[in-house]
C-alpha cells in the first residue's frame, strides 16, 4: 500500500511494510526489504549511510543492514542518540565530516532509521550536503510515523530555540514497517495520539471516533493502526502540499505546538536528556490553545477525555514540583515569545472554532496566557 504525492512536480511516495518475512535474517543472498528493492532498482551500486537512532531494537539495526549488503557492498553506519538535546550543530557537522570522509556525492544515499530528532537532523544534512543528497527515512516512533516524517520540515535546534535553523527538503520515500510498530515501546507508541487527536480537530476526519476504540489501538491491530496512520498522513498532505513554506493552511498543522515548544523548552533546560515526550507536549499544548481561545468547553472536554483514557498527561504534575510550578510558568511564557510563527511583536497560535473550522491568530491578552498555563496545567 502506497500513497503518492507531488510537491513542486516532485513525486514523493510513503509505502506501507507487511513485512511478511519478520526481522529474521535468511540465508539466502536476497533481498526482502521494500527499501532494498527501490535502492537497487534507482540508485544501483551507490554508496549508503544509514544514521540510527540507539533508542530502536537492535534486530531492526541488524536486519536492515544485513538486508541492504546483499545489494550495496559500501554500506556504512553511524548509531545517534536522538534527544531533542543533540538536536543541534555539534550532531549535524558529525555526519557532515563523516560524508566528506566517506567521499560521498551527489548520488549517495543517506537513509534515517528513528524518531523525529533523527529525521529532522538527517534531512537538513540531505539537504546542505553538496546541494542535495537522495533521502529515505524509517521512523521508528508513533510521533514521527504520525507526523513529522513527511512535510519536509529539517532543522536542528540553536540556543535552546526550537528549529531555529532549518530548512525544507522532502524525503523520496517514506517507509513505514509493520514490524517496526510492534515494537515501538509503550510510550512511544502513545505519544503518538495527540499529533492523531491534532489532524483529526483541524479537519474533521474519522481518527478521533477511531480513538474511541481504545483495544484496538493498544492491541496494535494492523489493519486499524494503519487505517489511522494513513487517514492523518492524508490530512496532513492536504494542509501542506500547496503550502509548502507555511504562509496560509500548512500553519494550521502546528496546531498545539505554540504551546507544546515552549513546555519542552522549559522543562528541558540544562537537562542532558528528554523529560517530556514531543507528542505529549502537543497533547499539553491542544488543551492550551483550546482553552486560550475558548477556555475549557466541550471541545476541550473531549480532548481531555481522550488523553486521559490512554493515560496521557493533562497537566505537569508528573513532570513538575509543585513549589517549582510557578518558575516552570515563568520560563514556559518567556518561551512562548521564541516562537518561529512569529512575525511582529505577538506570538501567534491555532484559534479552533469548532472541529474543522480554525484560524492563526496573534496571542494578545498576555494575561490570558498566564492564566491559560495556571488552569491548564497546574
Amino acid at each position: 500500500m502506497k500513497i503518492n504525492y507531488k510537491i513542486n512536480k516532485q513525486k514523493h511516495k510513503i509505502t506501507f511494510c507487511p513485512d511478511n518475512q519478520g526481522l529474521k535474517i535468511k540465508k539466502k543472498k536476497k533481498s526482502y526489504m521494500l527499501l532494498s528493492k527501490d535502492l537497487k532498482k534507482n540508485y544501483p551500486g551507490q554508496k549508503i549511510l544509514i544514521v540510527f537512532d540507539k533508542k530502536i531494537n537492535k534486530k531492526i539495526v541488524k536486519y536492515m543492514v544485513h538486508d541492504l549488503k546483499i545489494s550495496f557492498p559500501h554500506i556504512y553506519t553511524i548509531i545517534l542518540n536522538g534527544s531533542k538535546v543533540n538536536k543541534n550543530e555539534k550532531t549535524f557537522f558529525k555526519l557532515i565530516d563523516l560524508l566528506l570522509k566517506k567521499n560521498f556525492t551527489k548520488k549517495s544515499i543517506l537513509i534515517s532509521c528513528g524518531g523525529g530528532v533523527i529525521g529532522d537532523i538527517c534531512g537538513l544534512v540531505s539537504a546542505l550536503y553538496l546541494r542535495g543528497l537522495p533521502h529515505f527515512h524509517v521512523p521508528t516512533t508513533m510521533t514521527a510515523i504520525i507526523d513529522s516524517c513527511i512535510g519536509g520540515k529539517t532543522a536542528i535546534n540553536y540556543k535552546r530555540v526550537i528549529n531555529s535553523i532549518g530548512t525544507y527538503y522532502h524525503s523520496e520515500n517514506v517507509y513505514i514497517s509493520k514490524n517496526i510498530v510492534k515494537l515501538i515501546p509503550e510510550r512511544e507508541y502513545l505519544s503518538g495520539i495527540p499529533e492523531i487527536i491534532k489532524c483529526g480537530l483541524i479537519d474533521k476526519n474519522i481518527t478521533l471516533k477511531m480513538l474511541e476504540n481504545k483495544d484496538k489501538f493498544l492491541r496494535r491491530d494492523y489493519e486499524f493502526v494503519f487505517k489511522i496512520i494513513k487517514n492523518t498522513l492524508k490530512t496532513k498532505i492536504k494542509f501542506f502540499k500547496d503550502d509548502v513554506y507555511e504562509n496560509n493552511e500548512r500553519l494550521k498543522l502546528n496546531f498545539g505546538h505554540t504551546f507544546a515548544h515552549a513546555i519542552e523548552m522549559a522543562l528541558e533546560d540544562g537537562k542532558s536528556s528528554d523529560v517530556i515526550r514531543h507528542g505529549e507536549a502537543v497533547g499539553l499544548g491542544i488543551l492550551c490553545e483550546i482553552y486560550y481561545a475558548n477556555r475549557k468547553n466541550n471541545i476541550y472536554r473531549l480532548v481531555e477525555k481522550i488523553l486521559k483514557s490512554y493515560n496521557l498527561p493533562i497537566n505537569l504534575k508528573n513532570f513538575v514540583r509543585k513549589k517549582k510550578l510557578r518558575l516552570i510558568f515563568n520560563k514556559i511564557y518567556k518561551n512562548i515569545f521564541l516562537d518561529k510563527k512569529k512575525l511582529k511583536k505577538f506570538p501567534r497560535y491555532i484559534c479552533l472554532n469548532k472541529i474543522g473550522d480554525s484560524k492563526v491568530i496573534e496571542m494578545k491578552n498576555y494575561s490570558l496566557i498566564r492564566e491559560t498555563l495556571s488552569k491548564v496545567l497546574q
